[in-house]
């Protein structure tokens, strides 16, 4: 089988053409504008690069099986043309894995926050026990060599589900095209207003998401959302739900804060479905200690700590500070967040940050007003934001050596350090710096 990936560079489509790659009887190409690392090389060693960046509509050939298409490529894209000229099969994303996937039993993890750690949790408990799985998860985790797997010999499937678009050509939220048969929804805070525009269109989508659950599955939900209660009052009749709260063990966890309890009761519920015990998932999820990037430690001594974490929307944002506070009531605690993603530089989606960063004692929040100038939105200014976080201790920045140079000049006796972002703040090495500012 020949195919062929545009737009190769992308998180989740450089570790999907790998595990093409990696199969038996698959030749794998791509193409894309620009690469950088970590899937830079990734692909490389993987020998994958393509060995000239841009698009070139003359290597889609009729002896291409298929091609695959990213959600980086433009409608334009002059590979698409050549592809849809010759009729080749054009998969998205989700359409290929649920293609690689369909005579297997799949679990899904939606949810504005958790869907991360969630399938981490439950790749981690299945590999401990044996279990073998395909798998897409959207962070590193220990003890697995990619974030995506593909066989003709594992008989479950373990996705992240992702409510954003599925490509160019298609509209849909990604995880539409799944069709669970185990479906777990971690909560909904609305998101990507840039797609959702209000919240009720956003909560719709996670309706759907529900309704597309393969007969007589399994819905698994957050009992104290109401938005996911209403959803599970209104599914079919043939769905079978399990409301979950947060977990209640006294056995020592590698991960701490309510939302990971949390995770983890959900996780356990799905495991629990394909025959996994509780004690089984108890004795396996003992030793986790979270995915690449969310709460994960950089450094700890006896009076300080630093973490950092993926965290960027209000829900997430909130979650992540409020289990640091709880973990560390003793600390002072410094939050430094970035403004990155298309909504949070919205300046109609900036209220929902109101009060998500309260219980931290020191507040920073940056945002680079060329990455607004850049996705073309309506300039935002620090007063606004200021304002729209909506309380005294968060101060805003929109230049990054500022920025490093005031959380430089802090005492970090009995501290803890958290830095939050989907991006780096213009350049910072995260870990590199947070452990400097500890070490100093």
């Amino acid at each position: 089988m020949n195919i062929h990936f545009i737009a190769i560079g992308g998180a989740a489509m450089h570790n999907l053409a790998m595990a093409v790659a990696a199969k038996e009887g698959y030749h794998v190409t791509g193409s894309d504008d620009e690469i950088f690392d970590p899937a830079k090389s990734h692909l490389e060693a993987a020998g994958l690069l393509p060995k000239e960046m841009g698009w070139h509509p003359e290597r889609i050939t009729k002896d291409l099986d298929a091609v695959i298409l990213g959600m980086h490529a433009r409608q334009d894209n002059p590979e698409l043309a050549r592809a849809r000229e010759l009729g080749l099969k054009i998969y998205s994303f989700p359409e290929y894995l649920y293609e690689q996937t369909k005579d297997k039993v799949r679990i899904v993890v939606g949810g504005s926050h958790g869907k991360t750690t969630t399938t981490a949790m439950i790749l981690y408990v299945l590999d401990k026990l044996g279990i073998e799985a395909d798998y897409m998860v959207g962070a590193q985790i220990a003890g697995f060599e990619r974030m995506v797997r593909l066989s003709d010999t594992a008989k479950y499937a373990v996705f992240e589900g992702d409510e954003y678009l599925t490509s160019p050509l298609d509209p849909r939220s990604k995880f539409h095209l799944y069709k669970p048969h185990i479906a777990i929804l971690t909560g909904i805070a609305w998101d990507h207003i840039n797609v959702f525009p209000t919240f009720p269109e956003y909560v719709d989508t996670f309706r759907k998401f529900v309704d597309l659950i393969e007969p007589n599955g399994h819905f698994i939900y957050y009992q104290n959302d109401e938005n996911l209660c209403a959803i599970a009052e209104g599914a079919r009749r043939d769905i079978v739900r399990h409301p979950y709260d947060a977990l209640q063990t006294d056995i020592p966890l590698g991960v701490f804060g309510k939302h990971n309890l949390q995770n983890m009761h959900a996780a356990q519920l799905a495991c629990e479905q394909i025959g996994v015990t509780g004690e089984q998932f108890m004795d396996a999820i003992r030793t986790f200690t979270g995915a690449s990037n969310r709460l994960e430690l950089i450094y700890k001594q006896a009076d300080r700590v630093a973490y950092k974490d993926f965290a960027h929307s209000p829900s997430k944002l909130r979650a992540t500070i409020n289990a640091v506070r709880e973990e560390y009531p003793k600390l002072k605690l410094v939050a430094v967040m970035e403004l990155h993603t298309f909504s949070s530089l919205m300046a109609e989606f900036l209220p929902q940050y109101k009060g998500c960063m309260s219980e931290a004692d020191v507040a920073f929040v940056y945002f680079n007003p060329k990455v607004v100038e850049h996705k073309r939105l309506t300039p935002i200014t620090k007063v606004e934001v200021a304002q729209a976080f909506a309380t005294p201790n968060v101060r805003v920045f929109t230049d990054s050596q500022e920025l490093q140079d005031v959380l430089r000049n802090l005492d970090y006796a009995d501290t803890a350090l958290l830095m939050m972002s989907s991006g780096t703040f213009d350049g910072i090495q995260i870990n590199d710096f947070a452990t400097q500012l500890l070490t100093k």
